[in-house]
């Protein structure tokens, strides 16, 4: 009798025993399985961002510059006016929602662009630098602080004349000024024939700069400012005007994907009329 019973107690605690020597060997392969996996999916999302970050440059906030001219376009058609025509009306009867959505639409694209491109200015310093020194780069560069600008005008919970748009009013337009400059001063110290060699249709995106930042600025009633400013940017595009269309080969100047840039030509003028 004492030997069943020793005999069962020894088969009830064998599988208890086993279970305490295999439990530790099966979750540490588990960790080891998860820790290689979690490796493995960091390598990957590493290379991905790296393999972004070095194909992504500023031209892409083109599609920013687009939103927001949309945005402050439909701000403009359905804000109040003395025009009653049949057009108008139909703008409208649009809810303000419309706008809303297209307006926090261009503010998400924007914001994104913007990261990733400060992800590149920290990671991949020595691009940004040769798109600066680039002469068609350098042009880009104007895209996001223009978009900021037309954001700005068109937003619905800034409104002028008050410190937070005073603020960001500078915020976005010193850069704009910065790169004038060195433009500027690239055109002043080596000479006109500078000038005729790296002017191309894209030299007109700083002109659009100049303009939209007059345009924000005469929401806020800085009549001699605007005047001054505007006066500078037309100079800046007559000049601009003038070396293009002299130029009998002008299309070899820039690469055949940035070849949609000549309707440049009608922007440039379209942004002055509604900075006048």
């Amino acid at each position: 009798m004492t030997s069943t019973i020793q005999s069962m107690a020894s088969l009830r605690s064998q599988p208890e025993i086993e279970l305490v020597v295999d439990t530790p060997q099966n979750s540490s392969s588990t960790t080891q399985i998860k820790r290689s996996l979690t490796a493995i999916f960091a390598r990957r999302i590493k290379q991905s961002l790296s393999a972004l970050l070095t194909r992504f440059h500023a031209g892409y906030f083109r599609i920013s510059l687009s939103l927001g001219g949309q945005a402050l376009l439909w701000k403009t058609l359905i804000g109040p006016t003395d025009d009653r025509s049949i057009l108008r009306d139909a703008l409208h009867r649009f809810h303000p929602t419309a706008f809303l959505v297209l307006w926090s639409f261009a503010l998400f694209t924007l914001v994104l662009l913007s990261l990733l491109y400060i992800l590149r200015c920290l990671f991949y310093f020595k691009m940004v630098k040769a798109e600066f020194l680039h002469q068609v780069g350098v042009n880009y560069l104007f895209a996001p602080w223009i978009s900021w600008l037309l954001l700005l005008q068109s937003a619905s919970i800034v409104t002028p004349k008050t410190t937070s748009y005073l603020v960001l009013w500078w915020f976005f337009a010193v850069p704009v000024v910065a790169l004038d400059v060195k433009i500027y001063g690239q055109w002043f110290t080596k000479g006109r024939k500078f000038l005729s060699t790296v002017a191309n249709p894209t030299s007109h995106i700083s002109v659009i700069g100049n303009l939209v930042g007059v345009q924000a600025a005469a929401t806020m009633g800085w009549k001699e400012s605007t005047v001054c400013l505007f006066s500078l940017g037309m100079v800046h595009y007559l000049v601009l005007l003038v070396t293009l269309y002299r130029r009998f080969s002008g299309s070899d100047r820039i690469p055949a994907m940035l070849r949609p840039v000549f309707f440049l030509f009608f922007a440039a003028p379209s942004v002055a009329s509604l900075a006048w």
